[in-house]
């Protein structure tokens, strides 16, 4: 079935369409997660299922993040598709072990005979005051886990179109969404469709400095781009999509053209995947480099619960202007 009409919906929205029709299309899809079922869970991702498919396959679970993905894998090697949910991406740190020693190696350890054909749905970001504990960004906890996928869309379109491309993958996803994206509106296509997985996507063209972004930094660039193109500055900005497995090809197409890059992150600087692109770039467009790269990134150090604060250490629009002044400056 190919997309149609396209509607405007919230980006909760297009998660829930997501679900719905890959519960309706995959019997073996299944959801599962801390007040998921009758509630639709603490952001309404899930809302509306429970009464569409049932308890059996729209689970609540305990208050046991390691319980959820441990089930999760499981019910995958039997040949189910589960959808978890970890309400707060800060608390991946109780099933780290499940996903880290369970799911990223069930392929590899028995040699094909077992899959983890697993979603980990999480909401993550911060800037909301919600403190050191349901505000972090956490795709650096995961990068150096060969058989991971992180997915991050940034768009309502994207969030569909990749969750539906998710849980028909054979890998373990950790599915990313950044908490202030929830009830952005965008065109949204009816009906299946897929984004495919480890495709950046040029959310703007431009030839003067490549801006490479996720999740709600994609919206800062863009609207740094938009502010810097009254000067004058023609800024491309590259949404990455996926995380881990990135698109290489496209970000390195990029800075060949423009030799200038800026890597706008939320998450803090050391060991994210900001200093990745950031090494990756330098390595493969040393020559093409007008300027060193530049990373965008939070401040380290935990998130703070005071709005007033969080918004020094969290990176926005006007540190990405800053950062692409730096590199036209050089």
């Amino acid at each position: 079935m190919t997309a149609t009409t396209v509607r405007t919906r919230t980006f909760v929205q297009a998660l829930n369409e997501a679900l719905d029709i890959s519960m309706a299309s995959d019997p073996s899809v299944y959801l599962l997660g801390e007040d998921i079922a009758e509630m639709g869970g603490d952001f309404g991702v899930t809302r509306g299922l429970w009464a569409k498919y049932g308890a059996e396959r729209v689970r609540d679970t305990p208050l046991s993040e390691a319980a959820i993905v441990g089930t999760a894998v499981g019910s995958s090697m039997v040949g189910l598709r589960p959808v978890a949910e970890i309400m707060f991406a800060d608390f991946l740190g109780e099933c780290y072990d499940q996903l880290v020693n369970n799911a990223a190696k069930m392929h590899y350890m028995f040699d094909g005979q077992f899959k983890a054909s697993i979603v980990v749905r999480t909401a993550c970001g911060g800037g909301f005051g919600g403190g050191p504990h349901h505000s972090q960004s956490v795709e650096g906890w995961f990068l150096n886990v060969p058989g991971m996928v992180i997915v991050a869309p940034a768009t309502p379109a994207d969030a569909k179109g990749l969750l539906l491309a998710s849980i028909e993958n054979d890998n373990p996803i950790l599915f990313l969404e950044h908490k202030a994206l929830y009830r952005i509106k965008g065109d949204v296509p009816e009906g299946h469709y897929t984004t495919p997985l480890r495709k950046a996507a040029i959310a703007r063209p431009g030839k003067d400095v490549t801006v490479v972004a996720t999740m709600k930094m994609v919206h800062e660039a863009l609207a740094a781009a938009s502010e810097l193109e009254q000067e004058g500055i023609d800024v491309e900005v590259i949404d990455l999509r996926t995380i881990r497995p990135y698109d290489a090809e496209t970000v390195l197409a990029s800075v060949h053209k423009t030799g200038r890059a800026v890597v706008a992150n939320e998450a803090p600087k050391l060991g994210g995947i900001a200093a990745e692109l950031s090494a990756t770039i330098s390595e493969e467009c040393f020559r093409a480099l007008k300027a060193p790269v530049v990373r965008v990134a939070g401040l380290d150090a935990p998130i703070p619960f005071s709005l007033v604060v969080e918004s020094y250490i969290l990176p926005g629009k006007k540190q990405v202007v800053e950062g692409i002044r730096s590199v036209l400056r050089a």
